[in-house]
């Protein structure tokens, strides 16, 4: 039988990482609770940096789902499939590209179908979360248009269509919820929701003069808020 015997320099390193690793769990519980959100916050960082790997089927598969079940409102469907379910996005990423999607001209849901598709997989990417996206939707929808054209003027069809309204409502304000949790406190960004919600909301302003006032303000506030 071979033994090995512990030389005086294995052996003192073995007890100065020992001391270390002591020495930094002391520290570690020693260190002030924002000091360790800090810390933590910027594993959470650099964690985030580290892509998922997703091909252009399971884009393309994903999107067609998020297609067929967003029936009444299909963002919230979409938030909960690329956040919640397979996690490709987090809160924060979710809620900037769907700030940019607002800006942009077009269907919102196709702005971060297509943003989403780029970032994983490029051109390809993007082409097949858009192509999953819409094509199962625009074979139902014209299935639906011949049905209804015949079928509207039934109490039963128009209340139906009353009840879908009333639940896309809610799935919208439960994913409003859920990424406003993703989204910096301070009295300046909640003054700036509540100005912005009165002045699309309430006094129904044009959407892109109300941008063009507030998202200046928005990002001078992010912008001095992150260099303090």
């Amino acid at each position: 039988m071979n033994v090995v015997a512990r030389t005086p320099a294995s052996a003192s390193t073995l007890a100065s990482a020992q001391a270390a690793e002591v020495c930094n769990a002391k520290l570690a519980a020693a260190a002030p609770a924002g000091c360790r959100r800090t810390h933590a916050g910027t594993r959470q960082s650099v964690k985030s940096l580290v892509l998922p790997e997703v091909s252009s089927r399971a884009l393309f598969f994903r999107f067609l789902e998020v297609g067929l079940s967003g029936f009444g409102g299909v963002m919230p469907i979409a938030h909960r499939s690329l956040v919640e379910r397979h996690q490709w996005l987090s809160e924060a990423e979710f809620t900037e590209m769907l700030s940019m999607a607002q800006v942009l001209p077009g269907p919102n849901i196709v702005n971060i179908t297509i943003m989403v598709g780029r970032k994983f997989g490029g051109w390809r990417g993007a082409l097949a979360a858009f192509c999953g996206l819409l094509l199962m939707p625009m074979v139902i929808v014209i299935l639906l248009a011949v049905v209804y054209a015949r079928l509207s003027d039934l109490a039963v069809v128009q209340h139906a269509f009353t009840g879908v309204a009333a639940s896309a409502s809610g799935l919208v304000l439960a994913m409003g919820f859920k990424m406003a949790r993703a989204v910096p406190r301070g009295i300046a960004m909640m003054a700036i929701a509540l100005i912005a919600f009165v002045a699309i909301g309430v006094l129904r302003l044009p959407l892109m003069w109300v941008l063009a006032a507030m998202a200046p303000v928005a990002i001078a506030i992010a912008w001095m808020t992150r260099t303090r």
